[in-house]
């Protein structure tokens, strides 16, 4: 037989991730390591520089692969390090002092449900925005000690790493993270296996791993789905943020909701408020209400009682197109089960999810979260207006300004945001009682005694941090996608730190008009290449990899960026993430804002900037509708001027223009003989002393308890006491009522003087008498004038007073009413007049919103 000269298989691999084991004396770094505390306490996180600075740098920062890399040699050099050691206890000493301090239980309890945490560029469970909110949120909770736990989700890719090909055209990497190299750790059964949370989908049940992030006191779970008891059409579910079909997005949005609610059952956790971050997860409440059925033998409607006083829904969306929702085919192959559990029909069920109930209205997962919590709000006071108008046909007897939808104007977490050396320089100039009241005004007005040299030198110390890294960080991505070394060579060199600065960086969704600056090329070079007044503009942003229009704009700027004329006066930074956004928000001189109104729901970036010093240009929309000043920032006005969005951007971009020309930069390089301008430090004091305090995470979250939490506890407990006694009664009471609201009927309604002539006179007294009979209904009724004002250009009402009739007596079936009124403003008005159901019990009248317009 012929010898074969090799015969082998081939090569059989298994996945294994090797690591250092750390001597007992370093424990407490992995302790640190893998809470989330050292990511706004800047000594944590300089003391894993200090461990190995080049790992540090090599692992973006993540003090958990670091530890897993350290050689055993460095080992031994850290223990033999006396210095390095006695800073390791010390930090362990702080670490140890913030961490077991108890929660605050004079404060509500809270449960915080989102899709999305921007906590760290080192675990991409985030987006932008609305999740770097959710992570501020979470980091306040725990410097201001409140009981709170959240809830999310753990992706497999995240979102996306960004590059940028030769012709600017955006690449989406989706790249896998290994969680045995993240700041988190598993949630283990008492054996030691994981904890497995089972999930029944329609047909089969997923199966979910629990991870805890550890954000300094607050606990925030996470579910996963990729492990090897699913099949690979459900191990998806939790790979990306944002990513795949309507079902994928449905499939996420039951298990955050549903399983998430699940999830802490299994825990054994309950909280007094249940919070919606966005309606994506609305579906907590059915879930919530399916256990309250079941296990407290509540009926339905009690049920929803119950539910309903302990949640609140917060929106972040200005348009009804960016809300969810879901066609009622895909919704019933999910949540079809559900009306059985509940113990009412599908055709009702689904109705909780219509703007209009029958209509054949897809499920809107916004319109489900407001049948459900008694209290919503919007994240500006601006937004709050955007979205009570958005809101009101779901409460079709009441218009816009008068519904419930509240606001909380969002806010950033200062101690995260605010640069190292500009925590540092706070601390010395200002105290440290600053950190510990944020909200205070009178802590930040000291920076007005400040000298001019001083803010000047740390704003010219951040600006040269930023750019060095600029210069660090792109200079090997930019020679590839760029093609000519020459070009990059020249764009860094370009990088002038005495120029003027100008940043933006957001997510590239067409409404935030990223084009703007360059409707008007011409004009805009002559203003970039005046040598004498040096001024530069560093953009930076993602967009949705199924938003082409997004997707467009960055090659637009990219493709400008690189004309002659602009080149290095212009320049696109890419894959915007929190390392970035960190550097950027806090070394720029201005940083701009050019959104369609009023479509910016917030917008915290601008108060990101806010908190180191830098000024704002922003269109007065979102949170500087409220935080402008005059001489500590500039704005576009809040008012259009035309109907078509093409000629008012032409407008805005010459309104920029004019803005740069004549005010900002003329500003800026009013120099002294000591390089800086006086005026523009007053900008920066002005903007420090006056906005700054406004715009923290710990205003925000005070906002919070005092509008929302309080008032959810003490109404849920009161409802819930004696075993459910008010939610019942209060149950009983709807039901009597919408049985019987069409019997009761207007006896008679008259005025004692005739308003059919010449209208009513400002100042004359009015008296009107009203007799209703209820008939078989027997709940009381209330009834009031309401009088609107008629804009007739817009085609809108709006209300300008609502007057009471006073109950005279009761005689049977029959309430006897009377209103005197006396007009006090003239011209064209209308008046209008309805009947409502009373119930002392109700938080507010759109908690049952029936309404019977009567006729004069």
């Amino acid at each position: 037989m012929k010898i074969k000269a090799n015969n082998a298989n081939s090569p059989i691999w298994k996945d294994v991730y090797s690591h250092s084991k750390l001597p007992q004396q370093l424990e407490p770094l992995n302790e640190i390591a893998t809470n989330l505390w050292w990511v706004w306490n800047h000594e944590g996180a300089k003391l894993f520089g200090k461990i190995d600075k080049q790992l540090w740098k090599s692992t973006e920062g993540n003090p958990v692969q670091l530890l897993q890399s350290l050689s055993h040699k460095r080992m031994e050099e850290i223990l033999a390090d006396k210095e390095l050691m006695a800073e390791i206890q010390k930090v362990y000493a702080d670490f140890k002092a913030y961490i077991n301090v108890k929660p605050d239980k004079t404060q509500p309890s809270v449960a915080y449900f989102s899709m999305e945490y921007g906590l760290t560029n080192v675990l991409k469970i985030y987006s932008g925005g609305l999740g770097v909110l959710a992570g501020d949120y979470l980091k306040e909770a725990s410097d201001s000690n409140i009981d709170l736990c959240a809830v999310g989700f753990l992706y497999r890719y995240g979102y996306f790493t960004q590059t940028l090909s030769m012709d600017g055209q955006q690449i989406a990497n989706y790249e896998p993270q290994n969680f045995n190299a993240l700041p988190l750790t598993q949630v283990l059964q008492s054996n030691g296996e994981p904890m497995v949370l089972e999930v029944p989908y329609p047909g089969r049940t997923v199966y979910v791993h629990i991870w805890k992030v550890s954000v300094g006191r607050v606990p925030l779970y996470l579910m996963d789905t990729d492990i090897p008891q699913n099949s690979e059409w459900d191990r998806s579910i939790t790979h990306q943020l944002y990513g795949g079909d309507w079902e994928n997005r449905m499939k996420q949005e039951y298990l955050l909701g549903i399983g998430g609610i699940m999830m802490l059952n299994k825990l054994g956790i309950k909280k007094q408020i249940y919070h919606c971050n966005e309606g994506h997860a609305a579906l907590i409440n059915a879930q919530r209400l399916v256990d309250y059925i079941q296990n407290d033998g509540l009926s339905f409607n009690q049920a929803l009682e119950v539910v309903r006083a302990s949640a609140l829904y917060t929106v972040h969306t200005p348009v009804p197109a960016g809300h969810d929702y879901f066609d009622e085919g895909l919704f019933g192959r999910y949540m079809g089960e559900f009306p059985g559990k509940l113990g009412i029909s599908w055709q009702d069920f689904i109705d909780m999810g219509r703007e209009n109930p029958g209509s054949n209205e897809k499920f809107s997962m916004s319109v489900f979260a407001l049948n459900t919590c008694q209290e919503a709000n919007g994240v500006s006071w601006l937004h709050g207006k955007v979205s009570q108008r958005m809101f009101a046909p779901v409460w079709k007897g009441y218009f816009p300004d008068e519904l419930h939808v509240g606001y909380v104007t969002n806010g950033v977490h200062m101690p995260t945001w605010a640069a190292t050396e500009v925590k540092k320089f706070y601390a010395d100039k200002l105290g440290t009682k600053l950190f510990e009241d944020q909200s205070n005004r009178k802590c930040w007005e000291g920076i007005q005694n400040v000298s001019d040299e001083e803010i000047w030198n740390l704003r010219m110390t951040l600006k040269n941090k930023l750019i060095d890294y600029i210069r660090v960080q792109y200079k090997d991505s930019w020679l590839k996608n760029q093609g000519d070394p020459s070009k990059v060579v020249s764009i860094l060199e370009k990088i002038n730190p005495n120029a003027l600065l100008i940043g933006f960086g957001r997510r590239f969704a067409t409404y935030k008009r990223a084009h703007l600056l360059f409707t008007d090329l011409d004009r805009l070079a002559k203003i970039v290449n005046n040598e004498k007044f040096p001024i530069q503009f560093v953009f930076t942003g993602k967009a949705h990899p199924a938003d082409g229009g997004g997707q467009g704009l960055i090659k637009h700027i990219v493709e400008i960026s690189r004309r002659p004329e602009f080149l290095g006066k212009i320049i696109f930074l890419e894959n915007y993430d929190m390392r970035l956004a960190r550097r950027l928000i806090s070394g720029v001189d201005v940083w701009l804002n050019t959104p369609t109104r009023p479509l910016e729901a917030s917008g915290t970036s601008g108060e990101k900037a806010e908190m180191n010093g830098v000024l704002n240009f922003s269109v007065l929309d979102g949170w500087w509708y409220e935080g402008y000043v005059e001489g500590a920032g500039w704005a576009l006005t809040d008012k259009r001027t035309y109907e078509n969005q093409q000629y008012q951007d032409q407008l805005d971009a010459a309104t920029i223009y004019h803005c740069l020309e004549t005010e900002i930069i003329p500003t800026y390089y009013a120099k002294n003989s000591k390089g800086y301008s006086p005026d523009w430090i007053q900008y920066i004091k002005n903007s420090i002393a006056k906005i700054a305090p406004d715009y923290t995470m710990k205003r925000m979250l005070d906002d919070y308890e005092d509008r929302f939490y309080h008032k959810l506890a003490t109404r849920s407990a009161h409802i819930s006491a004696n075993n459910y006694e008010i939610a019942k009664q209060l149950a009983a009471w709807k039901e009597e009522v919408a049985q019987h609201w069409d019997s009761f009927q207007v006896e008679s309604f008259t005025c004692d003087q005739d308003l059919t002539v010449n209208g009513p006179v400002v100042g004359k007294e009015y008296n009107f008498n009203l007799v209703i009979d209820r008939h078989e209904l027997q709940g009381m009724l209330g009834a009031e004038m309401v009088v609107m004002k008629e804009d007739p250009e817009k085609h809108t009402l709006s209300p300008i007073n609502t007057a009471q009739f006073e109950l005279m007596k009761e005689e049977g079936s029959k309430l006897f009413f009377k209103l005197t009124t006396t007009p006090s403003e003239a011209g064209n008005h209308k008046i209008g007049f309805r009947v409502y159901p009373v119930n002392k019990e109700l938080p507010h009248r759109m908690d049952f919103a029936y309404v019977r317009w009567i006729q004069l």
